[in-house]
């Protein structure tokens, strides 16, 4: 007897703790199903999706990267988050065999955000370093929280790039990832009913990437450090964030929160997210 199935897909795919994740919920409610992890490299994403669209037992797949952006013209819909957004982390398979692109990823990221975005705020800004599909879905996110931005990346046309298709106007601004590595004797203003966020939206700081290099000199007074990298959870960024007397959040905050939303449509339950701190202490390990 067939069994449904979910999975992620990405080039590399190993270190990914998302099948641990919708592992653990499917257990918890006694779901008769399966999430798991498949390689899929850039050439052979269509011939993936193909494949699985013929499979009736599949319900979907989580995308990671470098798929976000390249997944987009291969479906047969996008959500219009995900139409904005430019980029899709999550692919449902309809009954027609219909496959529609979402995304999790903003939603995801906001969730753990929700209690500091609740005040009003006299200004609210984010510094985003990194200019990929995750960056993307983080900006649109953070720009629907009023938040002013300035987009970091190695390459400040492509940051810029990403501001302007995403609509964002002037008040945003693009800028050299290098910019914030070096200390900064800058004064800040004062801060007193300020909101402002550093995130790591790159996967710089992961195991067997370069480390992220910044310099928190460029963070005002009570900033709050988010870094979406999962392989380590405790990035070097963090760490440096917390000795310089700033909150933090890290990435697996993200990764389970988009990851109950992608289980949902998945497997038509909500996940159960009273287990958090138990989750967490499984991918901890």
């Amino acid at each position: 007897m067939s069994r449904s199935y979910a999975e992620v897909i990405g080039d590399p795919i190993a270190q990914s703790k998302s099948p641990a994740i919708h592992g653990f919920w499917l257990e918890r409610l006694g779901i008769d199903a399966e999430y798991r992890a498949c390689h899929v490299t850039a050439e052979g994403l269509a011939d993936y999706l193909a494949a699985r669209r013929e499979d009736s037992d599949w319900r979907g797949c989580n995308v990671t990267m470098p798929h976000k952006q390249a997944i987009i013209p291969l479906l047969g819909q996008l959500d219009d988050l995900s139409a904005e957004v430019g980029a899709v982390n999550t692919v449902v398979r309809e009954a027609t065999g219909s496959l529609i692109g979402t995304n999790t990823d903003v939603g995801g990221f906001v969730e753990p955000l929700r209690t500091h975005l609740r005040p009003q705020h006299l200004f609210r800004m984010a510094r985003v370093l990194g200019t990929g599909g995750a960056a993307r879905a983080i900006v649109a996110g953070l720009a629907r929280e009023n938040l002013v931005l300035v987009l970091a990346g190695r390459d400040p046309a492509k940051a810029r790039k990403i501001l302007d298709e995403l609509g964002m106007g002037g008040e945003h601004h693009a800028v050299d990832l290098a910019h914030f590595a070096d200390p900064t004797d800058f004064a800040f203003d004062d801060r007193e009913g300020c909101l402002d966020l550093v995130v790591n939206a790159s996967p710089l700081g992961m195991h067997g990437q370069p480390p992220l290099a910044f310099d928190w000199s460029h963070a005002p007074p009570g900033a709050i450090a988010y870094d979406i990298v999962t392989d380590p959870v405790e990035t070097e960024f963090l760490r440096d964030a917390r000795a310089a007397g700033h909150r933090t959040i890290d990435g697996l905050v993200m990764l389970i929160g988009q990851a109950a939303l992608a289980f949902e449509k998945f497997f038509g339950m909500a996940a159960p997210r009273e287990h958090d701190e138990e989750l967490r202490r499984i991918l901890m390990r």
